[in-house]
């Protein structure tokens, strides 16, 4: 099992998806995906895309603006 981490910082719609769906391929069952971004909307689109696909949202933190999620495939 690994992890790969996604740095969207300072990207806006829809960079940080289309990395998050460019990590899921990429990625093996069971692996942990780690999003960091600054994109308001991302934080509540990316954990809905997730749900959509499948995927386990592992956690949600956000501190100032920069948030992280954690998905597992």
């Amino acid at each position: 099992m690994s992890e790969l981490k996604v740095d969207v910082r300072g990207e806006t719609c829809p960079i940080p998806l289309v990395e998050m769906r460019k990590a899921l391929r990429k990625a093996a069952e069971g692996d942990i995906i780690e999003i960091t971004g600054t994109h308001p909307a991302s934080l509540k689109e990316i954990p809905m895309a997730a749900d959509a696909l499948n995927v386990k949202i592992i956690s949600e933190e956000q501190q100032g603006e920069v948030w992280t999620i954690k998905l597992q495939k």
